[in-house]
This record gives structure tokens, C-alpha cells and sequence, in this order.
């Protein structure tokens, strides 16, 4: 490893972006509001909306459910499906701006699938226990979607109107592969969105307690681009008692294995930089990311737990994860498959491509399952400082980090509109919450109080937005 480079203290002050404009006061948010975003979020849980992929979901109920409450706020919802059962829903909110540009807030409807037997509760009773509501969709993210439909209502009720349009979207088929959800919309719906510049969706503003620091709240403002392969080797099939120099499955374990072992090279995105500076500034370290000599792999343990908001976004990925080959044990199968999860920085996709050609080799082909682009947002701007502004109001004691998804949501597909997204889902969390395990995990939940900061934060950001 290189030598680190020598790291003197900075107040974490230092790095912060510029202030926001004077925020909007008198918030229309009331009683009705805070106890509406935890029985919302109770009764979309009661929907099952398991996604198991292939197309084996359906939405439609919970849309509904989602419309009505709509409606009921003055608006007018629309229902799109591209296959049915799998229903989308759009509404536009008119602001008081027709010149300024228009702000999409979005969210899916589906979830993972959850086996009752490894839960404590029923995954799907939406039961409130404790100060806490369970099930699946807790925290991913039917959470986000009833606090949505919370801060929307409270408007109609208090005559509220935002700056900029706002363009509501909840999707179908955001746990698979969009097809029936952004992708559709954004693909055969393109006007519904039309002035949107930018957007707020899923994965941020969500407490990470830093040991004995204060607490973060990171926002994200990047994701890895999606890059799903399948890798097919083809050989000589025959008997499996005779030696073999053709043997497919030989060459599929050999170019997994190589992929699986690989090191990528570190690639340090804006975002990404953006993030060690601020973090290294909590733990009272000046350190330029990019600075020459700087290793960033042995910098990670310097910046106490909250090391895990940058350590999976430092370099492109790829991990085997499913393979393929034969039909008895003693026939050597012509061919064999694999599938790889590989994702990309933004910027790293010709090597991601490069590097994939290398490993499988001669012998093996590979092609995309599924692919999307990487994104970038800005973190120095008006947006920015406005969702950090919103988050420190509540949540004085808490300070806001940029970060980059390892993951993806359905901002890819709106990007394709020139739409540019942030993750922004705020909730406040007890210390222990494991806000990370809780994503796809068992026992699935949320805090009450998380979604009531939750509705807040939203509210006092949208309008200020």
C-alpha cells in the first residue's frame, strides 16, 4: 500500500455546501397528518405485493388503495399498466410557479418476497407494536409512499400550494426489473412528467449512528449503473467417464472463479469524494480524497462506522450468483451458465467491460441479463443544501452526507427524461436500529416516531424546494 498522506484536523463545518434560501414557515402538517402516514403505512403493508420477478406480481390493489387517497386530496390520479394487474399511478400537483421547473417525487409499491416462518410477526399483518410498525414494505418502501400520501393530504387540508409542480409517481415492478413500472412510465408516459427536472425517490435521509459522533443522515446522490450478465460456456458434451479437454462446466467454474477473485481498481466518483471529505471532517481529519497518495482503502477504518456509506461504491462489482449446467451426474452438458450481479461507477463501465471480457476468456460468452446507467447528482447546489436544511431543522444533533447507492431505484428509468434524482426518504432511528439489515431482511419495521420526523422533514423540504 502507498504511504497515507499526512491528515490534519478541520472542523467539519468546512465542507459544508452552500446555505439554502430562507425556508418556508408555517407548516400545514397537524395531527391528522402524522397519524395518517403510520395507518397508511399499516394498511399498504396488509397489501401483499410480493414481487418474486418474472412477472409474478400484482400492484393493482395497493395502487388503488393509493389513488382513492388521492383523489380524496383534490387530485386527479391516473392508473397505467403496461401488463395487467401490474398498475402504476401518476398525479400532478399544480404549483403556484407555472415558469418554474416541475420536481418529481417517487416511490414503489411492490416488495420482496417474505417467508412467515423466519418472522416474529406475520410479514403482512402491518401490526403496530410497541411504538413500531412491522411488516414487509416497513422500511422498503411502503413507508415512504404513505408519508407521500400524508404530506399531500395535509395540503388539501390547509389550501398548502408548492412552488414548482409536483408530479407524484408509486410504481410497479421496482423490486424486478422496472419493466412494468419506470420503465413503462417513462418509455409510454413520457408527458406526464413533462418539466421535471429533478427528483426525490427512495434510500436516504435515514439516521446512521457514527459511534460517539453525531448522527448522520446520508443522502444519496449517485447510484451504481446496473450491469446483470449471463455467461454461457459451450463444450463438448459426452460421456462422464472419459476424460474431457472441451468441458463446459470446467470453463464456467474457471471464468466465475476468476470474476469472483477479482480486485477492481479504485474509482472515485464526485459523490463518492464528496462523502470521505465529510466524514474524514466529522472524525476531525483534512483529507483530499484525491489527492495523489492518498489510499483510500486503508483511510476507510479512519472513519468509524460510517465507513459503510462509501466502502461498496469505491470500485466498480461483480459477484457470481447463480449457476447452471447438466441434467445427470455422469453426461458432461454442452453447455453451462452462470448469471453475475456486476454493477458500475459512473465513468466505469468501459473498464467494467473491458475487464469482463478478460476474465470470461476465450471460451466462455457473456451478455447483459439487464443493464442500466449509472448516476450522478449534484451536491454543491440550491437542491442539496435545501434537503440538508430540511433534515438539520428536525434533527439539530444530525448532520447530512451526500453518498452514492451501491444499489439502484427507479431513478434510472426517470433519468432517461433528463431528470436528475436524489434519494431522499427521511426517518430519524434509535440507536441500534439497523436501518441496513432491515432492507429485503426478516422482521422488517419501523418506528413510529421515524415516520412522523419522516412526515415533517418531507413537508418543510417539498415546500422549500
Amino acid at each position: 500500500m502507498a504511504d497515507m498522506p499526512a491528515v490534519t484536523p478541520q472542523s467539519p463545518a468546512a465542507t459544508h455546501t452552500p446555505a439554502a434560501e430562507p425556508p418556508v414557515e408555517d407548516s400545514p402538517v397537524d395531527r391528522t397528518a402524522l397519524d395518517e402516514a403510520v395507518a397508511f403505512t399499516s394498511d399498504l403493508i396488509r397489501i401483499d405485493t410480493s414481487n418474486r420477478g418474472g412477472g409474478d406480481c400484482r400492484e393493482r390493489p395497493a395502487a388503488e388503495y393509493v389513488a382513492e387517497r388521492l383523489a380524496a386530496a383534490g387530485l386527479e390520479p391516473v392508473l397505467l399498466e403496461r401488463t395487467p394487474g401490474r398498475t402504476n399511478v401518476v398525479a400532478r400537483i399544480p404549483g403556484s410557479d407555472p415558469s418554474a421547473d416541475a420536481l418529481l417525487v417517487h416511490g414503489h409499491l411492490d416488495v420482496v418476497p417474505a417467508d412467515p416462518a423466519e418472522w416474529s410477526t406475520d410479514p403482512f399483518s402491518g401490526e403496530v407494536r410497541d411504538g413500531v410498525v412491522w411488516g414487509r414494505g416497513a422500511v422498503d418502501m411502503k413507508n415512504a409512499d404513505a408519508m407521500v400520501l400524508a404530506v399531500v393530504r395535509a395540503w388539501a387540508r390547509a389550501g398548502a400550494v408548492p412552488r414548482r409542480d409536483i408530479v407524484l409517481a408509486f410504481t410497479a415492478d421496482e423490486e424486478d426489473s422496472a419493466v412494468d413500472g419506470a420503465d413503462h412510465l417513462a418509455d409510454r408516459h413520457a408527458g406526464l412528467f413533462e418539466g421535471c427536472t429533478e427528483g426525490l425517490g427512495e434510500s436516504g435521509a435515514f439516521t446512521v449512528h457514527n459511534g460517539p459522533r453525531r448522527p448522520l443522515y446520508p443522502v444519496a446522490a449517485g447510484e451504481r449503473g446496473t450491469a446483470w450478465l449471463k455467461l454461457t460456456a459451450r463444450g463438448t458434451a459426452g460421456h462422464g467417464s472419459k476424460p474431457n479437454g472441451a468441458n463446459a462446466v470446467s470453463r464456467l467454474a474457471a471464468a466465475v472463479a476468476r470474476i469472483g477473485e477479482h480486485t477492481w481498481p479504485v474509482r472515485l466518483t464526485d459523490t463518492v469524494a464528496a462523502c470521505i471529505t465529510e466524514l474524514a471532517a466529522l472524525q476531525g481529519l483534512h483529507v483530499d480524497p484525491r489527492a495523489r497518495g492518498t489510499d483510500l482503502d486503508e483511510l476507510l477504518p479512519k472513519l468509524g462506522p460510517a465507513a459503510t456509506l462509501v466502502e461498496a461504491t469505491l470500485r466498480n462489482s461483480a459477484n457470481p450468483t447463480m449457476l447452471g449446467a447438466g441434467y445427470k451426474v455422469n453426461v458432461v452438458p454442452g453447455t453451462a451458465t452462470a448469471y453475475v450481479d456486476g454493477r458500475t461507477l459512473p465513468g466505469g463501465e468501459e473498464e467494467f467491460l473491458a475487464t469482463l471480457n478478460e476474465l470470461t476468456g476465450p471460451d466462455v460468452e457473456w451478455e447483459f441479463h439487464h443493464r442500466t446507467d449509472a448516476l450522478q447528482a449534484p451536491v454543491d447546489g440550491r437542491t442539496f443544501a435545501v434537503l440538508r436544511e430540511s433534515v438539520e431543522r428536525f434533527a439539530p444533533d444530525g448532520r447530512v452526507v451526500p453518498f452514492c447507492m451501491a444499489g439502484g431505484t427507479d431513478a434510472k428509468q426517470f433519468s432517461r427524461l433528463g431528470i436528475t434524482g436524489y434519494g431522499f426518504s427521511p426517518l430519524r432511528l434509535p440507536p441500534g436500529f439497523d436501518y441496513w439489515s432491515l432492507f429485503h431482511g426478516v422482521d422488517e419495521r419501523v418506528p413510529v416516531d421515524a415516520l412522523h420526523f419522516g412526515v415533517r422533514v418531507l413537508d418543510h423540504a417539498l415546500r422549500n424546494l
